[in-house]
């Protein structure tokens, strides 16, 4: 039995009830991360020069702002900010 167009709510959550699975979840992985971030330098000073660069790359998207790329078309003159 589909339920038709039109028909009203019935039971679930209220709008803005927060998920308690959700809530629950975040906070166990909150304090993996922690402890993960407690031991990484230790971490990273045993690790090769090529394992440490490789790490350190894929955790700069998350510390540096990514910047984002400009266009110019052909008919368009480039202005460079110092008018």
């Amino acid at each position: 039995m589909p339920f038709k167009p039109g028909h009203s709510k019935i039971g679930g959550r209220q709008p803005g009830t927060p998920n308690v699975l959700t809530r629950e979840i975040r906070a166990i992985l909150k304090d993996v991360v922690q402890n993960e971030l407690a031991t990484l330098p230790e971490r990273l000073a045993a690790m090769t020069d090529d394992q440490r660069m490789t790490v350190l790359v894929k955790l700069l998207p998350y510390v540096l702002p990514t910047i984002e790329r400009t266009h110019h078309t052909t008919d368009e003159p480039p202005t460079f900010g110092f008018d």
